[in-house]
């Protein structure tokens, strides 16, 4: 149940940069992040996804080991994303409340599209994703989050 790498992106569709660590301040995300400060919809600023989710699409595909393909910002191992829904979780020095569930979007169907092959169907490689995109979480307290940080669900949920 940790972290095992981190991206973030300056722009819409720019190029992700790996770090060693982040920045988060409550409510608005990751200092340096294209979504920082943005509130258009709740769990904006922070997405994680499972290593494993990737790797098994990559795998039946054929294609290189490439965790940024989703494109979101913290990459999981040896946790099931999906049961943080709703729940509240610690991660290195930030608390978090998972919000819904990431769900893959016709911009990744097209990227996943020109890795693959322009003749796979957009509908087909959406799907492949749906349950298995990630999480949308918000920030509850600002900190820092670093490769290696453990994900702990606080047993007594904390209060906004």
């Amino acid at each position: 149940m940790t972290i095992e790498r981190i991206f973030i992106s300056t722009e819409a569709g720019g190029k992700q940069s790996e770090r060693e660590q982040i920045e988060l301040v409550a409510g608005s995300g990751i200092v340096g992040d294209r979504n920082f400060g943005l509130s258009k919809w709740p769990g904006q600023n922070l997405t994680l996804i499972e290593a494993e989710e990737i790797e098994a699409f990559l795998e039946e595909h054929h294609l290189p080991h490439d965790l940024t393909i989703s494109r979101r910002n913290l990459i999981t191992r040896g946790i099931r994303l999906n049961d943080l829904v709703g729940k509240e979780f610690q991660l290195g020095g930030v608390i978090l409340r998972g919000v819904e569930l990431c769900e893959p979007c016709s911009s990744l169907g097209e990227r996943l599209s020109s890795l693959i092959s322009p003749d796979v169907s957009l509908k087909m490689l959406i799907q492949s994703f749906m349950g298995k995109g990630g999480l949308r979480v918000d920030a509850l307290t600002s900190g820092t989050i670093k490769i290696g940080d453990t994900i702990q669900v606080l047993a007594k949920q904390v209060k906004e």
